[in-house]
């Protein structure tokens, strides 16, 4: 399937970013330009179901990394991926083979997750108000809450049984493909502090970004800047642990 995609800059290395359930390359509206400032040509899509991407008969984590291959160039210098974003690209990473790669808060444990995953409870944020929106994520500027508002009107709610029911199981890497850095949210509640032990132990670098939820570009842009720009460079990671 051809997705849709936006382009921030002109740098001669190249980043994909990679959006999570009911948003959409909007997501992306403060981290392409910081990506582009720094050097980079920043490609995002929408994914099969959101943004301007089209609609689709089925939907399924497999698809979704698919299309991620048919549409993305291989051997991008870096590729982040956030939540089912991040799930998505681990399923592609094998094929698109970035120099690096960045799970921020991944939906891998869809099982032994703190909040296992429910597609009826997704499809319920459907409903969700500008205002409750803006209530839950206190930490989001005017121009994060407008893109989340159009990435909901925009999305299929029948993307949600793709990581719901038979679905939900949990899909944690036994080893990172390529040099992978994992973002953590405080608290986060996919990737919890055994998950970060054992993804540790496996190879990955894992960052937790404090006082962030979920959305960790949105809640706290410097400091996913700072865990990705930093760990690119092979910079201590000041103020992460």
């Amino acid at each position: 399937m051809r997705l849709h995609t936006r382009e921030w800059g002109a740098g001669d290395r190249i980043a994909l970013l990679i959006h999570g359930i009911m948003s959409d390359h909007r997501t992306w509206r403060r981290v392409g330009p910081a990506l582009a400032e720094n050097g980079y040509r920043v490609i995002a899509v929408d994914l099969r179901g959101h943004g301007a991407s089209e609609r689709a008969a089925e939907y399924s984590i497999p698809l979704f990394a698919a299309d991620l291959e048919e549409n993305l160039p291989v051997g991008a210098d870096l590729a982040i991926g956030h939540s089912l974003g991040g799930l998505s690209l681990s399923f592609a990473v094998e094929h698109l083979r970035p120099k690096r790669a960045v799970y921020s808060d991944p939906a891998w444990a869809l099982e032994t997750g703190e909040r296992p995953t429910n597609p009826e409870t997704l499809r319920a944020l459907r409903k969700a108000t500008r205002s409750m929106i803006a209530n839950f994520n206190p930490h989001w500027d005017e121009g994060d809450v407008d893109a989340e508002v159009a990435g909901i009107a925009a999305w299929d709610p029948a993307t949600a049984d793709a990581v719901g029911g038979e679905h939900a199981i949990d899909y944690i890497p036994e080893r990172p493909v390529v040099p992978s850095l994992v973002q953590a949210a405080d608290p986060s509640h996919v990737v919890s502090e055994a998950h970060k032990e054992q993804l540790r132990a496996a190879g990955f670098t894992v960052h937790t970004v404090k006082n962030t939820g979920h959305s960790i570009h949105r809640d706290d842009l410097d400091g996913f800047m700072r865990s990705v720009l930093g760990w690119v460079r092979g910079e201590e990671p000041v103020g992460l642990v």
